[in-house]
């Protein structure tokens, strides 16, 4: 079994520590917090060992009914891999002390990419990730643009990309962030950060990205325009999209048209917090125009997209599993993944 600590226990790493739980061949040995509160009770509802960054804090926690198993350096110790899901910027400060104890590490996309000097997608890049030490997990806009990006090119060729993001303002339980009424240009200059960051993945992609935050909670919006090397039809797409297991194709049929209604529809499929794991396309807006420029929107739910890439890095870095396929297929059973069709 690998042995997998969580440092970060919030949005991304609760997640992924549950995702971890319920594979074959993992198990969560501790997760950590700054302070105690909603999720640190959380992860004692899930028997997961609670361990903290400052041990002096321990007392707090002892007072709020929460046990402490230990320090963070503690918990590292026991580790075969970490999964530093701290906020962006934080991580990068944990480098050294998994170095200090010759561990395992991946980040997730608040990181940069020189961070770890490998940026991972399962679709992508898989073997390329067996025994590393160190990786970083895409973000979830880029990991649905490397998704959708390299199956098209898998097959047809991508000669150029062009992508906007419309992006939510913060988290369903952030009530920091914003914006209330404005839409924000992020960056206002083009490209936006997330064609290098595709191209930290696919570097032989031409890509240029636009991104903009929109005051919503719920998931990310892509316009995505593909200009193609060789020519395709509608039909040859969809046919691909239904094919990949991390690929979801919202049909007519179902009626939904926005982000709220496909988050209400994944909540009423009983998805573990509603979470969408695969790109949600919508099929009525797929177009191929002239035959080679090709053209969708698709729905990135923030939350949830990296965290079924992360177990899939784990299981490349340990080195048991050699394929992506066969990851992602192990992956995807354990969570209860059907992509959408």
């Amino acid at each position: 079994m690998i042995k997998v600590a969580v440092n970060g226990y919030g949005t991304i790493g609760k997640r992924v520590a549950d995702a971890v739980s319920c594979q074959p061949d993992m198990e969560i040995i501790g997760v950590s917090k700054t302070k105690p509160g909603a999720e640190a009770y959380v992860a004692k509802e899930r028997g997961y060992p609670l361990y903290i960054a400052d041990i002096g804090k321990k007392d707090a926690f002892i007072k709020a009914g929460l046990e402490v198993a230990g320090s963070v350096e503690e918990m590292i110790q026991k580790a075969d891999i970490v999964v530093d899901a701290t906020p962006g910027g934080v991580g990068e400060g944990n480098k050294a002390l998994y170095e200090k104890y010759q561990k395992k590490a991946i980040w997730e996309g608040g990181e940069e990419h020189e961070l770890a000097g490998f940026s991972f997608n399962s679709s992508c890049n898989y073997d390329q990730a067996i025994g590393r030490q160190f990786a970083r997990v895409v973000s979830c806009n880029t990991t649905g643009l490397c998704r959708i990006i390299k199956l098209i090119d898998s097959v047809f060729g991508v000669k150029k990309v062009r992508a906007t993001m419309v992006r939510r303002g913060g988290d369903p339980g952030d009530i920091k962030r914003g914006p209330i009424d404005a839409i924000v240009l992020n960056p206002v200059t083009i490209p936006s950060h997330h064609g290098p960051d595709v191209q930290s993945v696919l570097p032989h992609i031409s890509i240029v990205t636009s991104a903009m935050i929109v005051p919503t909670t719920l998931m990310h919006m892509h316009f995505i325009n593909m200009e193609l090397k060789n020519p395709a039809t509608k039909e040859q797409v969809i046919e691909l999209i239904k094919a990949h297991s991390r690929l979801g194709l919202i049909e007519k049929s179902t009626g939904i048209t926005s982000t709220a209604e496909l988050k209400e529809f994944t909540s009423d499929l009983l998805r573990p917090r509603g979470d969408l794991w695969e790109n949600g396309i919508f099929a009525d807006s797929l177009s191929v125009l002239d035959g080679t420029d090709l053209y969708l929107f698709q729905a990135i739910h923030q939350e949830a997209d990296v965290v079924v890439e992360t177990v899939d890095c784990i299981r490349a870095m340990a080195g048991d599993v050699k394929t992506a396929m066969e990851s992602i297929s192990i992956t995807n059973k354990a969570v209860g993944l059907t992509a959408i069709r």
